[in-house]
């Protein structure tokens, strides 16, 4: 065979390689993907309009997330949007130095959190929006996320997550939940059958927690509704301007088709 031709398909031979060994490495993944169920999102109950709920969720927040996620574009002092004041705030929900316009940030710096957790937990003042997707929205996401954290003893930190498996972070609500185990039950896939499906089928109450399942479910909801709000303290005050400018412009169309009909009587 000519030299010219031997150097043309060495590398066309490489490249061929390579292609069938990422297509393999992509089918394997896409195979284990597929075994793992995804679980639908429960609809999370609807409540930034209730001020009780969301100065419950503030203290929830405070005492149960902040020690690790931060809220850096949320400011103390804005909490008095739900009604709470300065001193209610300072006393309540803010421990160390803060100040009453300071944003709400975590002592544990990122290299610190590489060390203790493999990753920077990520800033929690839009999550709801951030994490909204296909599947639902990031209200939805996060509502089922706090609920359905099991034990796992193959993970680090010795929990899972059915919505989100392999995370990272443990249960923060687990004194009020209690421990539970996942029970899965292992078939093939309807649209596959060569391929095992890993189907959640139950849990097992391993400890007791503090609160009935649902007291907790009400919990979850408040903590949700609370960061829901935060991702836009003004979201209320939007939809009662749009209800207004809606109104406004129907009023506005019906003023004008009475004088279009005024003006052009005559000549029609």
């Amino acid at each position: 065979m000519p030299a010219t031709m031997t150097s043309f398909l060495h590398p066309l031979l490489r490249r061929l390689c390579l292609g069938l060994l990422l297509g393999l490495m992509l089918q394997g993944a896409a195979s284990a993907a597929s075994e793992e169920q995804e679980i639908p999102l429960d609809h999370a109950p609807y409540r930034v309009n209730n001020v009780l709920a969301l100065q419950n969720g503030a203290r929830l927040f405070v005492n149960y997330c902040i020690g690790c996620h931060s809220a850096k574009y949320m400011r103390y002092e804005s909490l008095r949007g739900i009604g709470l004041t300065d001193d209610q705030i300072q006393h309540n929900l803010m421990f160390g130095d803060a100040k009453i316009g300071d944003t709400m940030r975590v002592a544990m710096t990122p290299v610190q959190a590489e060390k203790w957790f493999g990753i920077d937990p990520p800033d929690l003042s839009i999550i709801t929006k951030a994490l909204a997707s296909h599947r639902g929205s990031g209200t939805d996401y996060l509502y089922t996320y706090l609920r359905t954290f099991y034990r796992d003893d193959t993970r680090p930190t010795g929990w899972n997550n059915l919505v989100f498996p392999g995370v990272g972070m443990p249960n923060p609500l687990w004194m009020l939940q209690g421990e539970r185990a996942a029970n899965f039950q292992v078939g093939p896939d309807p649209a596959d059958p060569a391929i095992k499906l890993k189907t959640f089928v139950g849990y097992t109450q391993l400890t007791k927690g503090s609160e009935s399942t649902t007291e907790y479910d009400s919990t979850v909801a408040d903590l949700v509704a609370y960061m829901q709000w935060m991702a836009e303290p003004d979201q209320l005050f939007r939809k009662r301007l749009g209800v207004i400018v809606l109104i406004f412009l129907g009023l506005f169309s019906f003023i004008t088709w009475k004088l279009k009909s005024e003006y052009w009587k005559d000549v029609t």
